[in-house]
């Protein structure tokens, strides 16, 4: 009986990773640029994403990030994004949301992008792009940011 149930504890803990929804949290920098200029940026993001089978994924993300520049606050954004598993340790995902003002006489924006997130164990980089649409008479900005973080 002993070894049945060893047996089966170690199947369970075999098949977990497999069907691991994950938290996450992470630091980021980049660059965003617009109207000729270029500056820097930086900020953390917190995530959950769900699995959609051992092929697919949907998350739902939190940031705050501040473009590096005087006149500018830190922005909060109100992500989801959804993607396809690449091999044991990638996620390629599309995503979008909305993101508060970046300064005084700013709106919020809309977001769409692209990006990739590749796993080294509990920890994980990425690289990610995305177009903010800005809805106040001032243009369009992209952005291009690469995280650090964990999963839990």
């Amino acid at each position: 009986m002993r070894l049945v149930l060893i047996s089966l504890a170690a199947s369970l803990v075999a098949a977990t990773p497999a069907l691991a929804n994950e938290a996450r949290v992470e630091a980021r920098g980049g660059a965003v640029w617009g109207s000729g200029q270029t500056e820097a940026i930086a900020g953390v993001a917190a995530g959950y994403d769900y699995d959609l089978g051992d092929k697919a994924f949907v998350g739902a993300e939190i940031t705050a990030d501040k473009i590096l520049t005087s006149g500018t606050k830190v922005t909060f954004g109100f992500n989801g994004r959804v993607g396809a598993k690449i091999a044991e340790a990638g996620k390629l995902y599309a995503v979008g949301g909305y993101n508060t003002e970046n300064c005084d006489l700013c709106d919020g924006t809309w977001t769409a992008g692209a990006g990739y997130q590749h796993s080294f164990g509990k920890l994980y980089g990425k690289v990610e792009y995305r177009h903010s649409f800005v809805n106040d008479g001032f243009p369009d900005f992209d952005a291009v940011v690469a995280g650090l973080g964990v999963k839990f």
